[in-house]
């Protein structure tokens, strides 16, 4: 088992960032849009977050096309359901260690997870 996940989108520079500064770590690269997580991998990837639940959804042009206000992603329970149905609005990339996952926006957030900070 590797040490860390990312959740990753190759389209995403931020996403491809946070690959890079992973090079040479014990890495599982998991590209959510080919392989969506599932509801109940949704709530415990949300449980060991270290933001905001709702911050793992991406408030885009989409997220408005789907009538979708903030008010709809407030509780783990609502953001699970939220990304399980509809994967491209779940915020890149994301890094998981054990019991710890950030989100890595900004971008220097990455480094001082990897190293354990």
């Amino acid at each position: 088992m590797a040490e860390f996940t990312l959740l990753h989108n190759p389209r995403c520079s931020t996403s491809r960032a946070a690959l890079d500064a992973a090079e040479g770590a014990d890495v599982e690269v998991v590209r959510y849009l080919d392989t969506p997580l599932s509801y109940a991998d949704l709530l415990a990837l949300i449980g060991k977050l270290e933001d905001a639940p709702g911050d793992l959804v991406r408030r885009d042009a989409r997220f408005k096309e789907l009538g979708l206000s903030d008010t709809d992603v407030e509780t783990p329970e609502q953001v699970a359901t939220v990304l399980a149905e509809h994967p491209a609005l779940m915020q890149r990339p994301v890094l998981v260690r054990g019991d710890r996952a950030i989100i890595g926006r900004p971008k220097d957030r990455v480094p001082a997870f990897l190293r354990g900070e």
